[in-house]
């Protein structure tokens, strides 16, 4: 195998960038740099040398022995001063180096999946948790990093495994007596299990949006400051506002964090019939964005009622409080009064929802589960048979196994891998 070297901190000038070298070759190569490499764990200061023996920089420098590193396999780490020649002649004199070079987009994570020290939920984690922009996808992706699904599913699988193993021995007994109905027991344990990978399936949706950010539409009738109440929030002119009624009639989105949860402004033009042909697409396609976003903010004027249904959670405000007040949730995104109350509102609610995330976070994840799902149905139905279904139950049981092994990447992943491991930089 060989030897693979990057980049691992961000390119540019820095006070601090780290180079990783990863492989059989790694101390060689370190040692070719520095002369000789500090005990694993323990870091030393040394002089870096090109093959001339010319001075390159100094370092600190970090090895882990194959087996304790991120890879599995042996590491160096070279934490050279940030200049952007420095690092590119370090890079260029281990990319001469006999079996070594340049590591390609996400291969130190593929080393570290391949060599078992991450499955591959985790794996999907560490990308959300380089990804993350807000706290809470910092805390989504930790968890899913910290290996939670993978317990989870290795309870699950246990289960299942006892469960087949009762079917098979009476599988292998069928002429003979069995003195125990092993039915009552596996019929527990499908059902404990298929409660579990239910409720982890119903939060799919709810930590996906973690992931990609809750959408929250602005709506009302034109002119009543929607575009207006966008920019207070973006605290940006992020859209254009004018008097004249229809202004807006894109959907114009800003993104944000949100008392540390990702959300999607979406500022809609007016809710009006109107003979204008452009203006009506841009309605048409306002009450489409609303009616599938995750919140609406009502912005209505005295008088007004929603265009729309109000769902649970909405928020219904009324607009220029600067002008006059209606009821006790009025906002004016002129002078800000009322945009603190109405941005914890939102978040109050988004935080709630927050709440029912499941460890599972990808879409991957969910299909799997649902394989599993349909599965374990068809086993019960089978165990409710009797012994003479038995057969087919644990069968059924086998499958279930190997679609939740699926989320880890135990098994029929292949064909996932490169584009995973492709949403890593060079030198991750």
């Amino acid at each position: 195998m060989d030897t693979i070297f990057a980049l691992a901190s961000a390119q540019g000038k820095a006070g601090v960038s780290v180079i990783r070298i990863s492989g059989p070759q790694a101390f060689a190569a370190g040692r070719s740099l520095c002369g000789t490499l500090p005990p694993v764990r323990q870091a030393g200061l040394r002089l870096l040398k090109d093959a001339a023996g010319t001075r390159i920089d100094e370092a600190l420098v970090l090895c882990f022995a194959e087996g304790a590193s991120f890879t599995g396999e042996d590491v160096v780490e070279l934490q050279v001063h940030g200049s952007v020649a420095v690092v590119r002649k370090v890079l260029a004199d281990l990319g001469q180096m006999e079996d070594v070079r340049l590591a390609e987009a996400g291969e130190f994570t593929r080393r570290a999946f391949e060599n078992e020290c991450l499955d591959l939920a985790q794996t999907e984690g560490l990308a959300d948790l380089i990804d993350a922009e807000t706290e809470a996808q910092r805390r989504q992706a930790l968890r899913v990093l910290s290996g939670d699904l993978g317990k989870l599913v290795a309870t699950w699988r246990e289960d299942l495994v006892r469960a087949a193993a009762l079917l098979e021995a009476v599988i292998d007994f069928a002429d003979e007596e069995v003195p125990v109905d092993v039915s009552p027991e596996v019929n527990d344990l499908l059902a404990r299990v298929e409660e579990s990978i239910s409720r982890q399936v119903a939060g799919v949706a709810v930590s996906e949006r973690i992931r990609s950010g809750f959408e929250v539409a602005i709506v009302g009738k034109p002119n009543v400051g929607k575009s207006t109440l966008l920019n207070a929030l973006a605290g940006r002119a992020a859209a254009i506002t004018s008097e004249i009624a229809g202004t807006t009639r894109d959907v114009i989105e800003v993104r944000m964090d949100l008392r540390g949860l990702p959300v999607t402004l979406l500022d809609t033009a007016g809710l009006r019939e109107t003979e204008d042909q452009i203006e009506a697409l841009g309605v048409a396609l306002a009450r489409g964005r609303a009616e599938a976003a995750d919140l609406r903010v009502f912005l209505l004027a005295p008088g007004d009622q929603p265009e729309l249904e109000v769902c649970p959670g909405d928020v219904l405000a009324y607009s220029k409080a600067d002008l006059h007040q209606v009821g006790e949730f009025s906002i004016s995104a002129k002078s800000g009064e009322g945009l603190d109350h109405l941005v914890d509102r939102i978040a109050s609610v988004l935080t709630e929802r927050s709440a029912e995330a499941g460890l599972a976070t990808h879409l991957r994840h969910r299909q799997g589960m649902e394989r599993a799902l349909a599965h374990l149905s068809v086993s019960k139905d089978w165990v409710r048979n009797g012994p003479d279904g038995y057969d087919i139950a644990a069968e059924e049981l086998r499958i279930a196994i190997r679609a939740l092994g699926s989320l880890l990447g135990k098994v029929d992943v292949e064909d996932l891998l490169d584009e995973i491991f492709s949403r890593f930089c060079v030198g991750k």
